[in-house]
């Protein structure tokens, strides 16, 4: 079993101290952000994303649950839920005086960090809605499940080995989740603005792209 208590042993003396350079939520999304997207369909633990240096929104998300599990947070993650003509989106949340917020790793410039301002998930989840859309200019979010605490994964090791991975991909589709808009609201929803779309694709990756 690997947790925050033996995760920092595992590491080289350079990769524990780039780890203790991030000691706040903010940091760990500048980490993000220095990292490419991965189009490769294959899921990386915390400890591969800081070795490759690769990383998609749920590799994103694990490893941003594992740096504030290290500052005293717990690694919860949440699955933003789309329609069918677009890909899921993760997030690591955290939480400070009573208030959610996020850090996320994406295709799309939208889709990453959220001050920890938002009252409730719902708040948090929604400030997403103008931002997720897919290629087609369409927005695409239509719901997100409760949050995830990875401390139930412990015993496969999830900070550290890729094996079990898909064991989270699959209890992200199982567990409960919430619904945002009704039919009315997704008939009248407008496309994309042209301003809009190319902010949000600024520094994507083609590969990365889902396509309806």
């Amino acid at each position: 079993m690997i947790s925050s208590a033996t995760f920092l042993p595992t590491l080289t003396a350079e990769e524990r101290r780039l780890m203790k350079t991030l000691d706040s939520p903010y940091r760990i999304q500048a980490f993000l952000d220095t990292v490419p997207y991965s189009a490769e369909p294959v899921y990386r633990c915390p400890l591969q994303v800081l070795r490759d240096r690769l990383a998609h929104c749920f590799d994103g998300a694990l490893f941003a649950a594992a740096a504030l599990r290290l500052i005293g947070f717990p690694p919860l993650i949440l699955d933003m839920i789309p329609d069918d003509r677009d890909d899921d989106h993760l997030l690591a949340l955290f939480k400070q005086e009573g208030h959610w917020g996020a850090i996320a790793k994406s295709n799309f410039a939208g889709l990453r960090f959220r001050e920890p301002v938002y009252r409730t998930l719902r708040e948090l989840v929604l400030s997403y809605f103008e931002q997720y859309y897919n290629v087609e200019r369409e927005k695409t979010l239509r719901g997100y499940t409760v949050p995830l605490n990875l401390t139930v994964f412990d015993t496969y090791a999830w900070m550290t080995r890729d094996a079990d991975l898909e064991r989270i991909a699959d209890r992200l589709d199982t567990i409960r989740r919430h619904s945002l808009l009704t039919p009315g609201m997704i008939a009248r929803l407008s496309p994309v603005d042209e301003r809009l779309y190319r902010a949000g694709l600024e520094g994507s990756d083609p590969d990365g792209l889902f396509r309806p």
